[in-house]
This record gives structure tokens, C-alpha cells and sequence, in this order.
């Protein structure tokens, strides 16, 4: 395994991220970047270790221009060994996958039929996939579910209150961000292992956002359910929504099932709230009336769910922010964390401002721990690599 190269691809609603590593017992990091801004302006953003980051724009560009873009880029960088595995980020993994998986015909199947429960990710995850096995046809290819991580819930945590037929047929909770939780976690044993071994509500806040109860290192809960619109309101997505709106729309509006699949995945969240924007950083530096209400529902729904999760967990030791949203804006974890005393939870003012691991002064402990999502592919792929 020693000198052979590992590439991980992360392919989301609005962007794709790549990291390229060297395989080892722990995968050294030799670059990463990602094509943000999928559409009409996107740009491909790279930084090699060491070095200062490079820009590159490409354009209009849609998922499959942007892979191309990132795979191109890719052997220009590997200037060693070929590529031996690609990881892929894969959004759901239903019921059966619960561990990596080498992604071989069979499994490939499997997944497609997935598509329809994460239909923002599934379909680009996938096409990573074949994408990578075309560019790298030798490599082994291994796919990491963000399901996977909460497979071990309660029952009651994963049904809903349908015919019992349903469940046993796949519709259930399954909850997403697991790679996120997974390395959050894993860190957390690593710096402060009483917590991890605790009562840990972590909050994953991006242009996907959801927030997960953690027990003892497992996952027991979390805001996302079937799908990935379950529960916060995210940037585009509408979070927890009545059914009956769904009736609604279909019998009062005509509405069919893909205009509705466009309206609650593409147009509503922050986005359809605002007017303006899915960005937080746009809608925090906007002076637009509705731009304040989007981050205030944000607030609210990410307040709300805080107690339940502290409920479900009988207490909580621990708060984690996570993502984009969660790691950068201290306006925001000084708004969800507000007037929460109660529950334990204070923070510093000046530590929550420079961004600091470490920002409560309560009795629960409140941190801010960088996501990477990567870093947890790459590991899987390099232990594939050595049992092979």
C-alpha cells in the first residue's frame, strides 16, 4: 500500500469536493479542492499542501462538466503512482449497506434504486462513480453511505406510525450527514474522550443541515428521516413539512410529483424564504426584511430540535457545530446557543468570535470541530487497499 494514491470524491447539491491522499496506516493529505458554484459561473478552487490555493475558472458547468474538470486535474497531480482507489461519498445506502462497500455491478444496482430517496445526491454520487472507474480503470473503487452511521437507532426512533408493511418494506428513517458525525466523533474520542463517551447532540450546519443525538459514540436520533428534507430547514430543502401541504399541492394546485420534488428540493429552505439567496453568508449581510425572517426560522428550527435531541438523549454533555454554516458563522451559534442557560449551555463571547474549538462556559461543553467527510472515505479506502 505504502506510495500508492487515494482519491475521494464528495458530490453534493451545489458542488463537488476531491482531496487526493497519500495511502498510509493514516492517509496523508497531498491536496484538495472542490468546483463550487455549479451553473452558469463555476470555478474549480485547489489547494496542495503547502501551497497557496489556485482558482480556475470553468464556466457553466453541471456535474458531469465539473468531474471532468476535478478528474483532469487529478492526474495532473498524480505525478507518482496511478490512482489504486477512489472513494466516493454515497448518500444513501438503504438498509443493507452499513460499512464501505466495494462498488462492483451488483452493489452499483442497488444503489440506483435508491436514487429516489436522496434524488439531489444519489444520481451525482453515482455518476462519480462511473466516472472515476472510466479515468481510473484499475483503481478499487469503494463507496462510504451517509446513512450507514445511524443503522443502529431505536426502533421506535426509525418507524413511523404507517402499516406495519411499510418499514418492513424500506420506509423508515434513515438520517443522513453520517461521515460527518462519524469523523466528528472520532475526533471528539481523540480530544476529550469523556464526552465522546457521553450524551452529544452534534449539529451539522451547511447547505445541508441536520443534527444528530449521539450516546457513547452511536447515533440514537437524528433530524433527518426517509429523505434528506426531513427536519432543519437547509438551503434549498424545506425541512419538516406537514403531509397534508403535499395534498394540498396535488389537489388544489395540480401539482405532480416532480414539480413538487423541484418545489420542496430545489426552491424552498433558505432560498424560498428569503428570495434571495441559499448562502448565509449573502443572507447575513443582507439588510432585506426576508432575509432576516430565513435566519430566524433557521434559528428556530435548529433550537427546537436541540431539545429534542437532548430529550431523546435524557441530558446532553456535549453541543457540536459541524459544516459550513456551523464551523463559520458565530452570529448564528451565538443566536441557537442564546437564552439557553437552562439546558446548560452558555458560550464566550470572544472564543465563539475567533472561532475557537473550545466556546461555553457551562456545565455542557459547546465546541466547534471541523467536518472531513474525506479524511473518513480516504481511511476506508486505504484499509480496503491493505486487506486486498
Amino acid at each position: 500500500m505504502s506510495g500508492e494514491t487515494v482519491l475521494t470524491l464528495n458530490a453534493g447539491s451545489s458542488s463537488i469536493k476531491f482531496s487526493v491522499y497519500s495511502a498510509a496506516e493514516e492517509p496523508r493529505l497531498e491536496a484538495r479542492g472542490q468546483v463550487e458554484n455549479l451553473g452558469p459561473a463555476a470555478r474549480l478552487r485547489l489547494r496542495r499542501q503547502g501551497a497557496a490555493p489556485e482558482f480556475r475558472e470553468i464556466g457553466a458547468a453541471d456535474h458531469t462538466v465539473a468531474l471532468q474538470a476535478i478528474l483532469s486535474r487529478t492526474q495532473d497531480l498524480v505525478d507518482g503512482p496511478e490512482v489504486a482507489g477512489v472513494g466516493h461519498r454515497i448518500a444513501h445506502g438503504g438498509v443493507d449497506f452499513v460499512a464501505p462497500q466495494v462498488l462492483d455491478t451488483e452493489t452499483l444496482a442497488k444503489l440506483r434504486a435508491l436514487a429516489p430517496l436522496a434524488p439531489l445526491h444519489q444520481p451525482h454520487n453515482l455518476a462519480a462513480v462511473a466516472a472515476a472507474q472510466a479515468a481510473f480503470p484499475e483503481a478499487l473503487q469503494i463507496g462510504c453511505f451517509d446513512t450507514a452511521f445511524h443503522r443502529g437507532h431505536p426502533w421506535v426512533n426509525d418507524t413511523f406510525a404507517l402499516p406495519r408493511r411499510y418499514y418492513d418494506e424500506g420506509v423508515r428513517r434513515y438520517g443522513f450527514h453520517g461521515l460527518s458525525y462519524h469523523f466528528v466523533i472520532g475526533e471528539l474520542a481523540r480530544c476529550a474522550p469523556e464526552v465522546a463517551a457521553g450524551r452529544v447532540v452534534v449539529a451539522h450546519l451547511g447547505n445541508g443541515a441536520s443534527m444528530c443525538a449521539i450516546r457513547n459514540g452511536r447515533s440514537v436520533a437524528s433530524t433527518m428521516g426517509f429523505s434528506a428534507l426531513d427536519g432543519l430547514p437547509m438551503g434549498t430543502r424545506c425541512g419538516q413539512l406537514d403531509p397534508g401541504v403535499i395534498l394540498y399541492l396535488m389537489e388544489r394546485e395540480g401539482m405532480t410529483a416532480p414539480q413538487i420534488a423541484d418545489l420542496l428540493y430545489r426552491e424552498s429552505g433558505l432560498r424560498g424564504l428569503s428570495g434571495l439567496s441559499h448562502d448565509m453568508r449573502t443572507l447575513e449581510a443582507s439588510d432585506s426584511p426576508e432575509a432576516a425572517q430565513a435566519i430566524d426560522y433557521f434559528v428556530f428550527r435548529i433550537r427546537r430540535e436541540l431539545g429534542a435531541m437532548a430529550a431523546v438523549l435524557g441530558g446532553i454533555d456535549a453541543l457540536v457545530f459541524c459544516g459550513g454554516i456551523g464551523e463559520n458563522s458565530a452570529a448564528l451559534r451565538a443566536r441557537v446557543c442564546a437564552e439557553m442557560a437552562w439546558l446548560g449551555i452558555e458560550i464566550d463571547e470572544a472564543r465563539n468570535a475567533g472561532n475557537e474549538r473550545d466556546i461555553g462556559t457551562g456545565k455542557v461543553r459547546v465546541m466547534i470541530i471541523p467536518t472531513d467527510e474525506e479524511r473518513v472515505i480516504a481511511r476506508a479506502v486505504t484499509a480496503a487497499l491493505s486487506a486486498r
